[in-house]
């Protein structure tokens, strides 16, 4: 079960949050990178990776997205177009145990 609750970010607060320790994964398609440009210091992992990459042994996670893996507890922030596949990505990682 998942909360659908959760506050959406403006950038100014996702501006500020990159400032901290916060892993922010793009769920959008890589296509759609390629096309409207990638978010600076994000991990593009589109959703339909997600629940594999984020059961991954860490040293692969590293070599494939060149970002360390986020522990269950780390802060994570998932974005995309139009909210509604970060929603789906927020739903994901909690089943998987993040917090």
């Amino acid at each position: 079960l998942c909360v659908w609750g959760t506050p959406d970010l403006s950038y100014r607060e996702l501006k500020d949050l990159k400032k901290t320790n916060v892993l922010h994964i793009d769920v959008r398609e890589r296509w759609e990178v390629d096309r409207h440009g990638a978010i600076p210091a994000s991990v593009n992992i589109p959703l339909g990776e997600l629940v594999e990459a984020l059961q991954m042994d860490p040293v692969d996670f590293k070599e494939q997205y060149k970002h360390k893996m986020p522990s269950k507890s780390d802060p994570v922030v998932f974005s995309c177009l139009a909210g509604t596949r970060s929603k789906q990505a927020l739903c994901v990682a909690t089943s998987l145990g993040f917090s």
